[in-house]
């Protein structure tokens, strides 16, 4: 019995604090009960108020598109706040919201104006001008300065409410048809002048203007265009044309060279020396060989080393004639020298088939090493056709000429070499004597011989009849 009281007396207060939690939490339901009834009847008051006080109506909604016959709406706004109506029914003690205002927005003038200037008046420049009554503050708004400037991000539309009819009609505006009114002053020049396109600059400005805009955004080419209008420029400028004079007068002019040189182009033959003693100097070889290219004519010298046989279709028949020449010999430069002559040679041959209508299909896969080609295409191309002019072609005939006489030691026969450049010996013949060249007759054979010092023929004078 002791243990059940303890038990009895230990278990009475825990269920007296149980009930006084539970009585708390039904009282705080009962207050939420209330107060959510209290909003829920006052949301119903406030419905069956709009209910009464609004009409609902059924309209119809009418999409005008824009159409090209027809001027669309124009929108003004002051971004101020402004409300010419407003201000206006104040000024003349009416009520603003009354029909005063109406008057007012009838008294207010609005103007629109376009630019003619432009060709066909494609340009699209409109200026509104809303000129409120009995001010002096006109509101002028463009739609080619300011925020029409500005990339527009969203579109906008009218819409107009016709109660009668129950219809919406709902027009769209173009970005470039909203115009900001801003105040100007009436009869002062306080509005910011566009910045006319046909400015008339004087030709030295224009010339400034390009420059300054080539040398900071300008491409390659344009930056090059740039310097040759300068430097034409400067041949106009007395100062410049003394400084040239000057230099030109400080310049050493070297006589010979430049003999030479004019010599060559109107001869059209390759470098020569008039002065030469014997022929190897009349023609030198290291003139029309370059060191540089010494290096890429060891094709014939390599396959002959490794014991390989020349074919008769890649080589032409003046090298096939002549390589045991090579084989012969004991001389290791000897045999170098030789071998890159033949090799000179046939690439010569080979880019005139190229560029000729008669042996392109012979030459078609030959290999040119790209140091000689484009040596070859400064020298004796045009830069209009890929075909080679006369001259060019004379010129190309000299050069290979000049290395079958290095190669036969100046005593050759052009019976090979004139089928291999697919002409005949009575024309190959003329080349040789143009080059400074004699022949004569061994065992009833024909040699072309360069005696020194180089007595280039004359030309001949046409007898008048």
């Amino acid at each position: 019995m002791k243990e059940e009281k303890e038990f009895d007396s230990a278990a009475e207060p825990v269920t007296t604090t149980t009930k006084k939690k539970k009585n708390k939490k039904s009282k705080k339901r009962n207050r939420n009960k209330e107060e959510i009834e209290k909003i829920i009847t006052e949301i119903h008051e406030e419905t069956e108020t709009i209910e009464t006080t609004t009409e609902k109506i059924k309209a119809t909604i009418q999409f005008v598109p824009d159409q090209p016959d027809k001027t669309p709406p124009l929108v003004g706004y002051f971004p101020s706040g402004f409300d010419s109506n407003k201000t206006r029914d104040v000024e003349n003690g009416g009520n603003p919201d009354g029909e005063s205002s109406s008057a007012a927005a009838a008294a207010a003038t609005v103007r629109v104006y376009r630019n003619m200037n432009e060709r066909r008046n494609k340009s699209g420049k409109l200026e509104l001008v809303v000129s409120p009554a009995g001010s002096g503050v006109d509101f002028v708004g463009t739609n080619y300065s300011g925020e029409a400037i500005a990339p527009q991000l969203c579109q906008y539309a009218v819409g107009v409410l016709d109660k009668k009819s129950q219809t919406l009609k709902i027009v769209p505006i173009a970005s470039n048809k909203i115009f900001r009114l801003e105040p100007r002053v009436g009869g002062l020049d306080v509005a910011d002048k566009e910045a006319s396109a046909n400015v008339e600059l004087t030709s030295e400005q224009a010339v400034n203007v390009r420059a300054m805009l080539d040398s900071r955004y300008g491409t390659k080419k344009s930056l090059r265009q740039s310097k040759k209008r300068n430097a034409l420029k400067k041949e106009n400028d007395p100062e410049s044309q003394k400084d040239l004079e000057e230099k030109i007068q400080s310049v050493k002019i070297n006589k010979e060279a430049l003999e030479s040189t004019s010599a060559e182009a109107i001869l059209n033959v390759p470098p020569y020396d008039s002065s030469a003693t014997i022929p190897e100097l009349a023609y030198p070889l290291d003139k029309i060989v370059l060191k540089g290219e010494w290096d890429f004519l060891q094709d014939i010298y390599q396959r002959l080393d490794a014991g390989a046989e020349l074919a008769p279709n890649a080589y032409p028949s003046f090298v096939c004639n002549r390589i045991h020449r090579v084989y012969d010999s004991k001389d290791d430069v000897e045999r170098m020298t030789l071998s890159c002559i033949f090799s000179y040679i046939t690439h010569l041959v080979k880019f005139k088939d190229q560029n000729s209508m008669d042996g392109a299909a012979s030459a078609q896969n030959h290999r040119i090493p790209s140091i000689l080609r484009q040596k070859f295409s400064t020298k004796f191309s045009n830069t209009e056709s890929k075909r080679l002019s006369d001259d060019k072609i004379h010129l190309l005939i000299s050069y290979v000429l000049v290395l079958t006489l290095h190669a036969d030691g100046f005593l050759t026969s052009p019976t090979d070499i004139a089928k291999d450049l697919r002409m005949s010996e009575v024309k190959l013949r003329d080349h040789f004597e143009k080059l400074g060249c004699k022949f004569k007759r061994d065992k009833n054979r024909l040699f072309a011989t360069l005696p020194v010092p180089l007595q280039f023929p004359k030309a001949r004078q046409r007898r008048r009849r």
